[in-house]
């Protein structure tokens, strides 16, 4: 039986793994433009473009290593004596990151905030940053969250009035909610008026799958629904289940073997912040969504979630051996044998609170429907060996277990 390693999600990222010729130019590119541009008026603005999966978080963990080494021992460096951060507005996230500063000699866990920490802090003057980092910044809020603390317009905008150089990487089919809600035409036209380079990374680095599955996932979460490709490499497992019970035993399975390996599903079903378990409820399957998690270890990581649901809160950004998914009551196969989305049938809440920028009825539709697919997108490209679906829907459940190309 497998013994399932508390430090696996910091093994994924870790800046000790080594990098592609591709990843390792990217680094140096980054660390270029850094240093070109640190003493001119700011802010100069990186950003490195890509789909989950295509290695933007390791790229990012070897840049910030360097630029912390080279602050706290090159006195020759440009960077030399330098203030700068590693931000990410996910807390499971943030707990591997710290986890990963507790084994580099020049990384230190207060190096690694959260992006309104670091802006009140920057606020008050106890801080004074000169180079930020920022992965998954497509999670950055976009309007006023009061629960949340931030009150500003922008997070990103808030963080730009202090920071010299901002290095950041960003998948507009990752956002997730409408307080976080961005385009890359919203994030291009917010940096275009500052010194600015991109990158884009298209390689899947995290699914052990053919291209074929990877396009197939793509076009489905832009509701365009083709049948499942046959060949999906040697290497990756896709099965689609009728019955989510079975399913949950397959994953089971797999992580007495192998580890990391989890149910997910969307939303869809009962969820309230309010302490108390939810349960998912599909034939025999019967489950309680993830509970907070107070501890330092991520929520995957727990030997007892195992008995839990995951959700895009508790698994964005990780990498799962086998990801088990519950497509629920949201999606749907209408009469044309077209994927439907159903707003009304979306629990959760918080997703969909109103934004002032956004008036045009058929805008928010879309960008709602949008929101939902992009879900089903992140949860998707979670199994790095193999990816099990359960739909909610018996005529999508159908489909997918009789349409293969």
């Amino acid at each position: 039986m497998f013994s399932q390693s508390t430090n696996a999600a910091t093994q994924k990222i870790s800046p000790d793994l080594p990098l592609t010729t591709e990843q390792g130019n990217l680094v140096n590119q980054i660390l270029e433009f850094t240093t070109a541009h640190l003493n001119e008026p700011g802010p100069a603005i990186f950003t490195v473009y890509g789909d989950a999966g295509t290695g933007k978080s390791v790229v990012l963990a070897h840049l910030f290593n360097q630029l912390q080494t080279q602050a706290r021992t090159a006195t020759d460096s440009p960077l030399a004596h330098t203030e700068n951060y590693f931000l990410i507005n996910h807390p499971e996230i943030l707990k591997v990151y710290r986890e990963i500063a507790g084994h580099q000699q020049y990384l230190l866990k207060k190096d690694f905030q959260r992006p309104t920490s670091l802006i009140n802090r920057t606020t008050k003057g106890r801080v004074h940053p000169d180079v930020l980092v920022i992965d998954e910044a497509h999670l950055l809020l976009s309007q006023a969250d009061h629960y949340n603390n931030f009150y500003g317009d922008n997070q990103l905008t808030s963080l730009m009035r202090s920071a010299k150089v901002i290095i950041l990487v960003f998948d507009e089919t990752q956002v997730l909610r409408m307080k976080s809600f961005w385009t890359e035409q919203r994030l291009e036209t917010l940096v275009s008026p500052y010194t600015h380079a991109e990158y884009r990374l298209t390689h899947q680095f995290r699914m052990q799958a053919s291209d074929n599955l990877v396009r197939w996932i793509n076009a489905f979460t832009h509701q365009h629904l083709t049948p499942l490709p046959t060949h999906v490499g040697s290497n990756y497992d896709l099965r689609v289940f009728d019955d989510a019970e079975a399913m949950r035993q397959a994953v089971v399975q797999r992580n007495r073997e192998v580890g990391l390996s989890r149910v997910v599903a969307t939303s869809g079903y009962p969820s309230t912040l309010d302490g108390g378990k939810h349960y998912i409820t599909e034939g025999r399957f019967h489950l309680p969504w993830d509970q907070y998690n107070y501890t330092s270890t991520p929520w995957a990581e727990l030997p007892q979630t195992i008995n839990e649901v995951g959700s895009i809160y508790t698994c964005q950004g990780f990498d799962l051996n086998y990801v088990g998914i519950i497509l629920g009551p949201p999606v749907s196969l209408d009469q044309d044998h077209q994927l439907a989305v159903h707003l009304d049938r979306y629990t959760d809440v918080e997703a969909f609170k109103r934004r002032s920028d956004l008036t045009d009825p058929v805008e928010i539709v879309q960008v709602k429907r949008q929101l939902i697919l992009n879900s089903i997108n992140v949860l998707m490209k979670r199994g790095v060996k193999g990816l099990y679906l359960y739909a909610h829907d018996d005529h999508l459940r159908h489909y997918l277990q009789q349409r293969r190309a």
